[in-house]
């Protein structure tokens, strides 16, 4: 199967699977590694975009809630169970709330500090989690043109051997050949520039995401400081 296909006009046209049968084997493993990296990559924008949607959504009414209730304790036991980012910091600063207040003798300016660490320690902890696997994009998105063009450099390389080997250098014997190197170098470029705008704009959503809970921390912070005034 030639590279380039004839048609009606007598010109040629490109064929992706002509292209990729008639390459070498190794640029062949190139281009299979570069359409894997695009379908991992599709993979990630797609669960992570549902995902974060998802828990900035569920987070805000969260919040809602929150302010609207009057007695934090039963909204604790309301959501004890829930897995919500917004509702792990809530829950880390009742926990600590309690077990700094419950003593005999209370350090108040210990026990905001003890407050503003363990909420900003939650807080870090599921920015790790939501934004697992998007190193992988950026991985996808720096490695994938440069594998391209390595396959690229390949085929050439083996283009030039067979104008040697045939002796002819007419522009029949050496496009073929390039066409399938200069391929894989477009494979390489598919795969990447889908990672690098999804990664910018994944890691923009994240950090939306946690500036709305720092202050979601701070808003509880300040409400608890206040508890701890008026037991002052």
């Amino acid at each position: 199967m030639e590279a380039f296909l004839p048609t009606a006009a007598g010109g040629a046209t490109l064929s992706p699977i002509a292209l990729f049968m008639h390459a070498d084997i190794i640029v062949k493993m190139v281009m299979l590694g570069l359409l894997a990296a695009s379908i991992w990559t599709w993979a990630i924008i797609l669960s992570h975009s549902f995902r974060l949607s998802g828990i900035a959504r569920r987070n805000d009414a969260f919040e809602r809630s929150f302010w609207k209730a009057d007695d934090i304790d039963r909204f604790h036991k309301e959501h004890a169970d829930n897995d919500l980012p917004s509702a792990k910091v809530f829950r880390a600063g009742v926990g600590e709330w309690r077990l700094s207040t419950g003593g005999r003798k209370m350090d108040r300016d210990g026990t905001r500090a003890r407050l503003n660490a363990v909420m900003g320690s939650t807080i870090a902890a599921e920015m790790d989690r939501m934004s697992d696997r998007l190193n992988v994009l950026a991985t996808i998105g720096s490695v994938a043109p440069f594998v391209g063009l390595f396959g690229t450099v390949w085929g050439i390389m083996r283009s030039f051997t067979d104008i040697a080997a045939s002796q002819n250098t007419s522009l029949a014997v050496v496009a073929p050949g390039i066409s399938e190197a200069l391929f894989a170098t477009a494979i390489g470029l598919f795969a990447a520039i889908p990672a690098v705008i999804a990664y910018n704009r994944l890691t923009h959503r994240l950090n939306k995401i946690e500036a709305r809970l720092m202050r979601f921390a701070d808003g509880f912070h300040v409400t608890l400081s206040r508890e701890l005034d008026a037991d002052a």
